[in-house]
């Protein structure tokens, strides 16, 4: 927070308690401008978390205006980290934090964050003991168990303020027993009976300031972020170099853990690491010769072809009808191009393999520089969005949180982020329910090794569960847990009217305060009805900071503060296997739980909150801030984890050789509940099974929003290492630029390019307005990015990280920690900095997906396509036609922004290469195609009716032509579902809906693009009315539904005019004199075309199957015809009495 924006009172009040509110006002007047932490107890006390930890030594920085001011107390003073850190963390995680723009950030300390009892130790609110002291009710301290830590041989139960109390002013004797403590450091406490295990250690850093322990770069004016061999401060160097360990562009680390010279000859050294032959996490399948081969010549032949077809047709025009014959013309060019477009990045597929062994042996088994064989993979954090939950169910989200808690990855290095963006107390709890049940859900999946490990999934299976399973209680613990989600599922679906009787009785009872209070105040006076606003209340009581269930001013879903709730804490940096007793037998299975935070950001009216953008950017700042992780993976709450093992494969590709110059890995996305026949393509398998495998071939696939494992510092705006120059362009020796200065390469990690020649080099002043004035932030990027490189255990890999740095102990959670995740999140922080332009997902598109992974492309990242063989992850898609186009028509409308955009492919810079700008060209461009589209389906209408066609004979020519393009395009796609492994009804499935979307949703989004650019007026196409099914035990009655919108309106007039032409066409055709039948076949033909591609959209219509018989629409047919044939014979035209010529009408 800028000292010209600090923090003033709060907007919204946590408590009842009008006296403490007061008293902390006053507090804040008396006070500089700062954070106040606020924690209110069980008895209505408040607790200030008032720790001075941190003084940042930043010299003589002349940006540095971002302050965190937490004064102390008499009776609060700084005390020694060792005595605190550790057991503050488990506070931490029992307070809400929240706060936000001219608010101060508060820290709500919570007895329980939901109805129901919760016991695992990390779990927020978990119950436990209570301190002795007189007054205090303050839970006591605890280890990773959740067993109290009693400092005295009297089992005196005492909490850890009160512990410090005793030890600083009490003289550390013990309240109980009045003996003196014999130990004072809480960390002793929390590890008595246990041995540490013996790792390669990092050297302590000179000072033991915050900023230090986070490893500043902010020291130096000379250079914005610190590189190697610039003879300014590295941390890399600081942290892993030592004299003589240094080879081959990479740090080696000593065998025994020594960090000094190697002048006993045991360090480390390269020839350690090529004891035995080194191996790639990744390799490349490519396509079989026999297969590629034919398909590019099949390519190849089929240009030239359109090209040849393309030429005659316009040297042959159709003299008797032009306008047809220039209409025809005209879409068939632009056709050929959109093919072309969408044909040459299709040229270099290829697949991908992992080696998940390769994998553990180089992360997770013991070695010299990493004895104890922890893992040493980079830290991840989990991304779930979600912003309504009466649209996106609670049940799901939860599900897919608890997919991921279950994953299999290090649980130290794992971290789950929840964004709330609706600020809904219904979430919240869901999300804590989540939590809870997880310390049933997660140690039963890692103990039976469950596939998939969402519990909704799991036990949905129509398969035998108890195939494969060797442990012999697996019945009796499948038992258990099916009965314990069965009522975990109770709970979530009955959160909604539990919190509604819970606000009603708070309510109520306010109100009869009120009423008391009144009366005693004007006891002879007509009491008047009280009006209080009703509040949505949490489970201990309070009131809920976000939005509540009756809107109110600073509780609405566009006006509310910002919070963050660590629902589970951090898990201990070792292993905690479980015991025999208890409800399951979790004997040497890891009981440990990832950390899981519940992040709802700030919403002011007046700020531009950028939807689901803008929640992943503050979802990127709060995790720097709170763990780190160099890699990010983005879930949309309803696709969950069907593969534990996806984190770990797509790990193998990050961190192979060459795995720092990309910036993600994109999983294809595959969906449930989607109807057998797959009516309206919503596998969209051609996409993801084709077009993506191609894409992978060249820069990589393009992002499409959810399932995807992303580089921060990608994130962040960087560019990657070793890019290369380019060549200025074609007017280079008329306007020469100025040579830039050679920099190293391995200076080159984290450099941010753009218009300016700095050399390559940040100026330090522009850091902040790049990424906003928080230092913590900033402190994290160079962190994040040596984290993130790959295992330098080969001299061929670059820019890499030496073994076994990944396995220290992270640093624990405090309360600045979490405030300082509070600041990054509100509305001002993005405030003139470069977030949603350069930095983080991009804003301005409602498809920003694509934007943000074009612009990774642009300045020169790479991306990769990963295929597991058991889905990565599983999502919902809709199944009803209305919710389908209005999907494709979202997509479509961000592509016509893109297309009027600086994100036009056509702007790219030259790091992009030829086939990847046309990939991004065609996403662009592929909507306009629409206008065409319908022209082309009118075709053989106007030439029924006109008695015409786009040629003027069907003659040899132009039937050859027509026949090897259609021949050439069958065999493509034959080619192509032999090298993707799509089957044929999918490509089929796939052509239909190309033409149903294109027909509407594809020409409605052009329209609504024209309209804001040239007009600047935005249209909005929404549903006009429903009528619902009643059924409601058919698992696929929503494909049923029919929702009237005017998406519908072009292809049920397409339809119906072709319909009706083939009436008339035959009509006029059996009656004239010299019948063209020529010009009948080919209307009818492509007019058929039209139809059979229409199928799809005409069935959805009907509604539900046996509503209608089929024979209806026969016998309906029948009679349109027969009534076209009456009314021609009935009334001919003047002169004509026969029909057919010879042929007479009975």
């Amino acid at each position: 927070m800028a000292s010209n924006n600090h923090f003033t009172n709060s907007r919204s009040n946590l408590s009842t308690n009008s006296d403490a509110a007061e008293a902390v006002r006053n507090h804040q007047q008396q006070q500089p401008p700062g954070v106040t932490f606020a924690r209110r107890t069980s008895s209505g006390r408040y607790v200030n978390y008032s720790r001075d930890d941190l003084d940042s030594e930043l010299g003589s920085v002349d940006f540095t205006n971002y302050t965190v001011h937490i004064p102390p107390t008499p009776d609060n003073q700084p005390m020694d980290p060792s005595i605190s850190q550790k057991v503050e963390e488990q506070y931490v995680s029992s307070s809400l934090f929240t706060g936000g723009f001219n608010s101060v950030t508060r820290a709500h300390l919570m007895d329980k964050v939901i109805d129901s009892e919760t016991s695992h130790p990390q779990m927020a609110g978990a119950k436990g003991s209570s301190c002795a002291i007189p007054g205090c009710d303050v839970k006591v301290m605890s280890d990773g168990r959740g067993q109290d830590l009693l400092p005295c041989e009297c089992d005196f139960k005492i909490c850890r303020d009160c512990f410090v109390d005793a030890v600083k002013a009490g003289g550390g004797m013990c309240p109980g027993c009045k003996e003196p403590y014999r130990n004072t450091d809480l960390t002793d406490l929390a590890e008595d009976g246990q041995q540490k295990q013996q790792r390669p250690m990092l050297p302590p850093p000179s000072g033991g300031s915050k900023m230090e322990r986070r490893l500043s770069l902010m020291k130096s004016t000379k250079s914005g972020l610190m590189r190697s061999q610039t003879g300014d401060f590295d941390h890399n160097r600081w942290l892993f170099e030592t004299s003589g360990t240094y080879g081959y562009g990479n740090a080696f680390w000593t065998k025994d853990g020594n960090l000094g010279s190697e002048k006993d000859g045991h360090g480390m050294g390269p020839q350690d690491l090529m004891s035995r032959p080194w191996r790639p996490l990744t390799r490349k399948l490519q396509i079989p010769a026999a297969v590629i081969s034919p398909y590019r010549l099949l390519i190849f032949i089929r240009i030239v072809v359109l090209a040849l077809f393309l030429m005659w047709r316009i040297k042959h025009q159709n003299p008797d009808a032009v306008w047809l014959w220039g209409m025809s013309v005209v879409c068939e060019l632009w056709f050929a191009f959109s093919w072309l477009l969408d044909q040459l990045p299709k040229l270099c597929p290829i697949n991908r393999a992992t080696d998940l062994n390769v994998l553990k042996e180089k992360f997770e088994t013991p070695t010299p520089s990493n004895p104890t064989g922890k893992s040493d993979l980079p830290g991840l954090d989990m991304f779930v969005s979600t912003a309504d939950p009466d649209k996106e169910p609670p049940l799901v989200t939860s599900n897919t949180i608890l997919s991921i808690l279950a994953a299999d990855y290090p649980v130290e290095k794992l971290a789950c982020y929840v964004s709330d963006d609706g600020g809904a107390l219904l979430t919240f709890e869901a999300v804590a329910e989540a939590a809870s049940f997880a310390n049933i859900w997660v140690p039963f999946c890692r103990k039976h090794n469950i596939e998939p490990r969402n519990p909704d999934s799991y036990f949905s299976l129509k398969r035998d569960p108890y195939k494969n399973k060797v442990k012999a209680d697996f019945v009796k613990d499948r038992r258990k847990v099916k009965r314990e989600y069965d009522e975990y599922k109770v709970r979530i679906n009955g959160l909604p009217d539990s919190i509604r009787r819970r606000s009603d009785a708070y309510h109520a009872r306010e109100e009869i305060k009120a009423m008391k209070q009144q009366r005693q105040n004007k006891e002879d006076e007509i009491v008047e009805p009280v009006k209080i606003p009703k509040a949505t209340w949490m489970a201990d009581g309070t009131h809920w900071p976000g939005t509540w269930l009756n809107s109110a001013p600073d509780h609405s879903r566009s006006d509310h503060a910002g919070i963050i709730q660590v629902m589970l804490k951090p898990p201990s940096d070792e292993p905690l296997h479980g015991v025999s007793e208890g409800f399951l037998d979790l004997t040497d299975v890891d009981i440990r739980l990832p950390l899981l935070v519940y992040v709802s950001r700030e919403k002011r009216p007046g700020y531009d909150h950028n939807k689901k953008a803008g929640a992943m950017n503050a979802l990127v700042r709060a995790s720097a801030i709170m763990s780190n992780g160099p890699f990010i993976l983005n879930l949309d709450c309803d696709h969950y984890i069907y593969n534990s093992q996806a984190l770990r494969e797509g790990m193998c590709f990050m961190m192979d050789r060459g795995g720092d110059r990309l910036c993600y890995v994109q999983f294809p996305q595959r969906f449930e509940g989607i109807d057998p026949s797959d009516r309206y393509a919503n596998h969209n398998t051609v996409f993801f099974d084709v077009n993506m495998r191609a894409l992978d071939g060249l820069m990589g696939p393009v992002y499409v929003g959810t399932g995807c494992l992303f580089r921060r510092i990608a994130l962040y705006g960087f560019d990657p290492p070793r890019s290369k120059e380019h060549h200025p362009g074609c007017c280079s020796c008329c306007f020469p630029r100025k040579k830039k200065k050679k920099i190293p390469e391995e200076n080159r990690s984290l450099r941010m390019g753009g218009d300016s020649d700095d050399d390559e080099e940040m100026n330090l002043s522009l850091v902040p307005k790049k990424f906003g004035n928080s230092t913590f932030l900033i402190d994290s990027i160079p962190v994040a990015e040596f984290q993130g490189r790959p295992l330098a255990d080969h001299p061929a890999v670059q820019n890499g990280r030496p073994p076994g740095a990944l396995t220290i102990p992270r640093e624990l959670l405090d309360a600045s920690t979490v405030a300082e995740a509070i600041a990054v999140i509100s509305c001002w922080y993005e405030d003139k900095t470069e977030w949603g332009t350069r930095i983080g997902w991009i804003y301005g598109s409602v498809t920003e997906d694509v934007v943000t992974g074009y612009r990774m492309h642009n300045r020169g990242w790479k991306s990769v396509y990963c295929v597991t063989k058991r889905d990565a992850f599983r999502g919902t898609a809709p199944i009803n036609l209305t919710d389908r186009l209005h999907q494709v028509l979202r997509w479509a409308t961000g592509s016509v922004e893109i297309f009027f955009s600086r994100n036009n492919a056509f702007l790219a810079s030259p790091r992009m290469k030829i086939l990847q700008r046309i990939a991004y060209l065609n996403v662009g461009i592929y909507p306009f195609t629409s206008i065409f589209l319908i022209v082309y389906c009118f075709l053989p209408a106007l030439s029924l009716f006109s008695g015409q066609f786009i040629v003027q004979t069907l003659n040899v020519t132009f039937l050859i032509y027509l026949l090897i393009i259609s021949i050439t395009l069958c065999l493509l796609a034959l080619l192509e579902i032999k090298w993707s492994g799509i089957s044929l009804e999918e490509w089929w499935r796939n052509e239909q809906f190309w033409l149903i979307g294109g027909t509407s949703a594809h020409l409605a989004a052009v329209i609504q693009g024209l309209l804001k650019v040239v007009a600047g007026i935005e249209i909005s196409f929404t549903l006009t009315s429903k009528s619902g099914g009643d059924d409601v035990d058919d698992e696929f009655a929503d494909l049923y539904i029919v929702k009237w919108t005017s998406l519908m309106i072009p292809p049920i007039t397409i339809m119906m005019v072709n319909l009706i032409a083939i009436a008339v066409g035959f009509s006029r055709t059996i009656y004239s004199v010299i019948p063209q039948w020529s010009k009948l076949i080919g209307g009818v033909f492509f007019s058929f075309w039209v139809l059979a591609h229409l199928y799809p959209f005409a069935k959805g219509l009907m509604g539900r199957r046996g509503k209608t018989p089929t024979i209806v629409y026969v016998w309906s047919g029948l009679i349109a015809i027969t009534i076209s044939l009456l009314w021609v014979a009935v009334n001919p035209p003047a002169g004509s009495t026969q029909i057919g010529g010879s042929f007479t009408f009975p």
